[in-house]
């Protein structure tokens, strides 16, 4: 996988809060119509939901897709930090940050078009110096 695209209600706001959160759109962007960010190994893209769905082929019933994203970091007080910065930026917190039972640490929030993320520590994976997650 190379590319997730995130259907976005409204691209300035969405790109509002991912700034918020330290992420800043790639020079490729095209104002006012996608926004993209390298992710590691992959890139990220904001578009218009409405837009997402006719090239997908797909009906928007505006619910949640079955899909969680993932942000793995490197210690728990990252976990933390994430979470509250997500929180500061106006997204939901869906699970507070805990212990897991495979090990790790985690917390869920809930982006203002409500894209599910995962805030995680996982001790069995490696985060390397380009923050690609890799599995062990």
């Amino acid at each position: 996988m190379s590319l997730v695209t995130l259907g976005v209600n409204d691209l300035e706001r969405s790109i509002r809060f991912y700034r918020a959160l330290g992420w800043e759109p790639h020079p490729s962007s095209v104002a006012g119509e996608v926004a993209f960010y390298q992710a590691g190994g992959l890139v990220v893209g904001l578009w218009s939901r409405r837009a997402l769905a006719a090239d997908s082929g797909t009906v928007d019933s505006g619910g949640w897709g079955g899909v969680t994203l993932a942000h793995n970091v490197v210690s728990r007080d990252e976990v933390d930090s994430v979470l509250t910065d997500a929180e500061a930026a106006g997204a939901r917190i869906g699970r507070r940050a805990a212990e897991t039972d495979w090990g790790g640490y985690s917390g869920i929030f809930i982006d203002p078009d409500g894209h599910p993320w995962e805030v995680a520590v996982n001790p069995g994976w490696t985060i390397d110096e380009t923050g690609r997650t890799l599995l062990r």
